[in-house]
């Protein structure tokens, strides 16, 4: 792409939920990287290197589309704002972003900040936002661990329900048994959803693991006491501290889903 207008290299400028990485020539929407045309992108570095400034069409012109270059260009300036407002999710009715000012040009409305390669500020959790490829990667895994505690679980369930003998009546271990049953049972399915959703992207991830984050927390608590099971073998420090850990995971896991699927605001 061409050179934008001033010095931009290793420059971000972030609006919303989206930033504009100058450098790398690509626009992210929540660190997801949009596919944007030349034209397009460069129209949004200007409107962004004055934003609050009408930026006028004679302007838009000169800086990119140069007197030797031949085009219709009003169809060319007017093609290039309305997939530029389309991938923004913007309207010239009602703009959020790039506004029309007629006969004269196009001011962009949002404050917008430039930064050094600098993270950008988690609008709701106030920290830095982390790469989207770790903070996925680390929610994987946690599915992941659930995924191996239930199949070991279920192939041992004899060796349960023998540990549950030693200190529960033969109601209570039986119960138990069916209890790490029913919930392994559950659970499998629910964790292979969790990995092929933050395997694929899934942009919606966000939103459908706060609806089923009440389940999931009383699902995991239910899990934080497995480790006492263990007891004779671990001893009970030991039991203590991986069930403290085990109960602070379903809370981890949302913090994750926030970091990496960051809310929209409309």
């Amino acid at each position: 792409m061409p050179a934008f207008p001033g010095n931009n290299s290793g420059r971000i400028a972030r609006f919303g939920v989206f930033e504009l990485d100058l450098a790398a020539g690509e626009l992210r929407k929540n660190g997801a990287k949009l596919r944007l045309q030349e034209q397009p992108f460069q129209v949004l570095a200007l409107l962004l290197e004055r934003a609050g400034d009408v930026v006028t069409r004679d302007e838009l012109r000169q800086k990119l589309w140069p007197s030797d270059t031949f085009v219709d260009f009003d169809h060319s300036l007017n093609t290039a704002v309305n997939k530029l407002r389309e991938t923004l999710g913007d309207s010239a009715s009602s703009p959020r972003y790039i506004e029309t000012l007629a006969r004269r040009g196009y001011r962009f409305i949002p404050a917008t900040t430039f930064e050094r390669d600098s993270p950008g500020l988690h609008p709701e959790l106030e920290v830095p936002i982390p790469r989207r490829s770790l903070t996925r990667g680390l929610f994987a895994l946690i599915q992941l661990m659930y995924v191996i505690f239930y199949l070991v679980a279920l192939f041992r369930l004899h060796a349960i329900q023998g540990i549950a003998d030693s200190f529960l009546p033969g109601w209570g271990a039986t119960t138990l048994a069916a209890l790490v049953m029913v919930t392994a049972g559950v659970g499998i399915p629910l964790r292979c959803y969790l990995l092929s959703a933050v395997g694929f992207d899934y942009q919606r991830l966000g939103e459908k693991f706060q609806q089923m984050f009440p389940f999931i927390l009383a699902l995991d608590q239910l899990w934080a006491v497995a480790p006492f099971l263990l007891m004779n073998r671990i001893g009970l420090g030991a039991a203590f501290a991986a069930s403290a850990g085990l109960l602070y995971v379903p809370f981890s896991e949302r913090t994750l889903i926030r970091m990496a699927y960051v809310k929209t605001r409309e």
